[in-house]
């Protein structure tokens, strides 16, 4: 087992391609179906099930992409290793949840690259539970999410609180009390968001019942909300910039309380240099 065949292996199981992969790593197709092969007869199993021209990654694959992940982030840490005084360089695989991309870190982003020009930043954005995930399995080296991580393989740090807001057209009329949302369609993001557990938790607490409508998309929110069909629970950060393109009201209620945001790691990478630096200039930006 090579290397070589591992990175093959695994550009082609986030790719689903061997066409796609062997572009991305400028072989020819042949040579990697040929090293792929080899690397099944060695663990005598099949690693992809061939369906027509394309690829599916078996079950034992899909296992084997963990420990693939594993050792070619251990191979990426020991060249980082071998210089620690160098400038940081290399990819830079950070996540990130929605509403933190949307509304804290496209300045951040921008400047870590004018410090660090040799970082190729790869930044994505979903849920806290995937990210979390692709943490733990080293597919991100870092990412932001608003719930306090519980897993053994990850390190954290607090990086700032969201202040959160209600949001309601104006032609929807005042929201002075809990009691004015009685009723009201209310419009947030699905279950597991911290964000909506905030909003049902804290209407729970004024026995205020409202029907809510899941929707991944803060556009999508700001477009229902401003054409007055409900209401939204937003971060301080996204309703800053909503009410700047878009007709909405906030309403800001003392006993909302702020949720906490983390940057989170995978704590058996020692060194990753670029990673390091992302998150110290987390802590220069947001005082943490």
């Amino acid at each position: 087992m090579e290397l070589s065949q591992l990175v093959m292996f695994k550009t082609v199981a986030d790719q689903g391609s061997i066409v796609r992969a062997s572009e991305l790593l400028h072989c020819v197709p042949s040579n990697i179906t040929n090293r792929i092969k080899l690397l099944e007869q060695e663990l005598g199993v099949s690693l992809f099930i061939r369906k027509g021209r394309g690829l599916v990654i078996s079950p034992c694959g899909r296992l084997f992409l963990g420990y693939a992940n594993k050792i070619t982030s251990l191979c990426e840490e020991s060249k980082r290793a071998l210089d620690p005084l160098a400038a940081p360089s290399g990819v830079l695989r950070i996540g990130a949840i929605e509403s933190s991309a949307t509304g804290r870190l496209p300045k951040l982003l921008s400047e870590y690259h004018q410090r660090f020009p040799s970082v190729q930043m790869q930044f994505s954005t979903g849920d806290w539970s995937q990210l979390s995930n692709d943490v733990v399995s080293h597919k991100l080296d870092g990412a932001i999410i608003a719930v306090r991580p519980e897993h053994s393989d990850i390190q954290s740090m607090e990086i700032y609180t969201e202040e959160l807001v209600l949001i309601a057209s104006p032609s929807a009329g005042p929201i002075n009390q809990p009691e004015d949302l009685q009723g009201v369609d209310l419009f947030m993001w699905p279950e597991g968001c911290p964000y909506r557990k905030a909003l049902v938790n804290w209407l729970e607490r004024h026995t205020v019942s409202s029907p809510i409508t899941s929707i991944a998309s803060y556009g999508t929110i700001l477009g229902c909300v401003s054409s007055g069909a409900g209401v939204s629970l937003v971060p301080r950060g996204i309703f800053e910039q909503f009410r700047q393109v878009g007709a909405v009201q906030g309403y800001f209620f003392k006993d909302l309380a702020p949720v906490q945001n983390y940057f989170i790691w995978n704590k058996h990478v020692e060194f990753h240099r670029a990673k390091d630096k992302f998150a110290d200039l987390l802590k220069e930006k947001f005082g943490c």
